[in-house]
């Protein structure tokens, strides 16, 4: 890729370069990246799209920050999961922002949930939770289908109909956001399990009636995820 990158989605083209250029030699062998501003004049852009594509290369452990400064390549063999991302359509910083609404809507929807949910409600989260743990062994299962299932049971068993249309009118996003969370878990068992561990919690205090503890796990939850995709807001 050579000349300027075009305006448009420019971090997403700043990561499909960097993904291509660590495939190459010498990166393939775990050599030192490009510093930020050498990678500004080599695309001619601002830092911003350039953070944000080293973010995520970060976040799916493919480099690390090393002391003495610098950014170098850990474990190319992770790119092959990238190719699948579906985020095409939103930055990082867009994905925090969506996960912060999350934060914002959901703690308290569990909370509500605790109170007003049926019994057929918390059956039905707890079928979603029982598939979703199905999933933390697997080695080509995401998980991301039951995740996203589990949080809209919560957020209906909530009974706020506008708080469900605006979570509905925004699922395709959503859901795009929670893959792209457990696809960094991709052979890591025992993440997967923690965050099974997380759901299980949030079922159990609605399972309870106890909104206090159902709002906790849920924050829980939700701050481990921001935690994890590199969100400093929280």
């Amino acid at each position: 890729m050579s000349g300027l990158i075009e305006r448009k989605k420019v971090s997403l083209q700043v990561l499909d370069y960097l993904k291509e250029m660590i495939q190459q030699e010498p990166y393939v062998n775990g050599e030192k990246l490009p510093s930020e501003m050498e990678l500004v004049e080599r695309f001619q852009v601002s830092r911003a799209p350039i953070r944000e594509a080293l973010t995520v290369l970060t976040a799916m452990d493919v480099i690390e920050s090393k002391q003495g400064g610098g950014r170098w390549v850990k474990d190319h063999t992770l790119l092959s999961m990238m190719e699948h991302i579906k985020l095409g359509m939103v930055t990082i910083d867009e994905v925090h922002s969506l996960l912060e609404m999350r934060h914002i809507i959901e703690t308290e929807a569990a909370a509500l949930a605790a109170s007003r949910a049926t019994p057929d409600e918390i059956l039905a989260l707890e079928q979603a939770l029982i598939a979703f743990s199905e999933t933390v062994v697997s080695k080509e299962t995401i998980g991301n289908e039951a995740d996203s299932h589990f949080h809209f049971i919560l957020v209906k068993a909530a009974k706020n109909p506008f708080l469900t249309a605006t979570l509905e009118n925004m699922k395709e996003l959503l859901d795009h956001a929670i893959e792209f969370s457990l696809r960094l878990n991709m052979g890591k068992v025992e993440k997967r399990r923690n965050v099974y561990e997380e759901h299980k919690a949030i079922y159990e205090a609605i399972a309870a009636k106890n909104a206090t503890a159902a709002r906790e796990a849920m924050n829980t939850h939700l701050v481990n995820v921001r935690k994890k995709l590199g969100d400093s807001r929280i």
